[in-house]
């Protein structure tokens, strides 16, 4: 059997992709020269140069909704982010779109995440608001693009065109993309809004599960939820004891049917504005990958319910608070103390923005790094 050389791979994207799928062969490149494998394309190239970032494995031991050490069975970002990337390219497959460019979109959309989920995310917004705040979808472009120093020739990764525009254009409820340096005025293809999609869809219905196997959320309490009561009808379940089993088989149908939700919505949208190309994807006035109108009611109900719930639940706001306290006494001592800090971000300070570089110093920790340092810097009785 002959090797699959990079034409050979070309050709069959030029076979099997819809004419709105985004080829490898097509793409605007990246900004410094550098040679491209025989056996990869492009975007499977970007993809395996995201997942041997020292960023990507760190998301293994930061927060989705709770703390690492809170037990070893809820997600933590690294498992949301392979579970939005299943997900993707899943969508993507149905539609005939790039798979390897939604996978490479996805595995990057939350490299930019600080420790402590968005309780960190916003403590770090606050802390550099005068140096123009922080957010971690632009922080995951710069890791990208400037961080992640792996690579002799250049910063960063040099990911292709296509794949730093689907980072910065990843939109969800809690991320509004800022897409200055990337056609502005065109939206997303294809690809990148299967990303979004999936990210919306993955966080929710996971977040429920951590919920109901966290006790923090019962069933009783989502009495009235209109897509819980379709997941119970569904299954025929009474309201009796949910163990582990019920629980994973509602998970498993909600996430199919808000899928087979996407997947139909989609579908009409493409044969009713006689979709052909990336363009007429980009060009429309709305993103064409979406849920119907009634599931997006529904899931804005259920999400109202989780935050009301879940997010807002004494625990959770127990951690957020000290998240907020421990990220902001480790940012402060180190703009005071630089000294303390590792030698090359001491460097970095004194070539940059010091704010901006301890800012970036702090959102590479994990959760558990965090309160280490923290607790080396301010525990008398610890070592430094």
């Amino acid at each position: 059997m002959a090797i699959n050389s990079l034409k050979i791979l070309e050709d069959k994207e030029e076979k099997m992709l819809a004419p709105y799928g985004a080829k490898s062969k097509d793409s605007k490149g990246r900004l410094y020269p550098d040679n491209e494998p025989g056996y990869r394309t492009r975007f499977q190239r970007d993809r395996d140069r995201i997942i041997h970032t020292s960023a990507f494995r760190r998301l293994e031991y930061k927060t989705q909704v709770f703390i690492n050490y809170e037990g070893d069975h809820y997600r933590t970002r690294l498992t949301h982010t392979l579970e939005v990337t299943q997900i993707g390219r899943s969508i993507a497959r149905a539609f005939g779109a790039n798979e390897d460019l939604v996978e490479a979109i996805c595995l990057a959309h939350d490299l930019g995440h600080p420790p402590f989920g968005h309780s960190g995310e916003m403590t770090l917004n606050r802390l550099l608001v005068n140096q123009g705040g922080f957010d971690h979808n632009k922080q995951s472009f710069r890791i990208v693009t400037k961080l992640e120093n792996r690579y002799p020739d250049f910063p960063g990764l040099n990911l292709s065109w296509e794949v730093l525009e689907g980072i910065v254009k990843h939109e969800s409820e809690y991320d509004v993309s800022d897409a200055k340096d990337f056609d502005p005025d065109l939206r997303g293809n294809i690809e990148t809004q299967i990303a979004n999609v999936a990210d919306e869809l993955a966080y929710t219905a996971h977040d429920l599960d951590d919920g109901l196997r966290s006790k923090m959320i019962n069933p009783q309490m989502l009495t009235g939820i209109e897509l819980w009561e379709i997941l119970c009808a569904s299954l025929q379940w009474n309201g009796g004891e949910l163990n582990d089993l019920t629980r994973h088989t509602m998970i498993r149908q909600l996430i199919g049917m808000e899928i087979d939700d996407v997947l139909t919505k989609t579908d009409a949208l493409l044969k009713n504005y006689s979709i052909r190309s990336v363009e007429n994807v980009q060009k429309l006035a709305f993103n064409i990958v979406g849920f119907s109108e009634d599931m997006h009611r529904r899931n804005r109900t259920l999400k109202d319910f989780l935050f009301s719930n879940l997010y807002r639940h004494y625990r959770v706001q127990r951690m957020s608070f000290k998240a907020d306290q421990i990220l902001t006494k480790l940012f402060s001592t180190y703009i005071d103390e630089p000294t303390i800090l590792p030698k090359h971000i001491q460097d970095r300070m004194q070539k940059s923005v010091p704010e901006r570089v301890v800012c970036d110093y702090i959102a590479g920790m994990t959760d558990r790094f965090a309160v280490d340092e923290y607790q080396k810097l301010f525990d008398p009785t610890i070592l430094p």
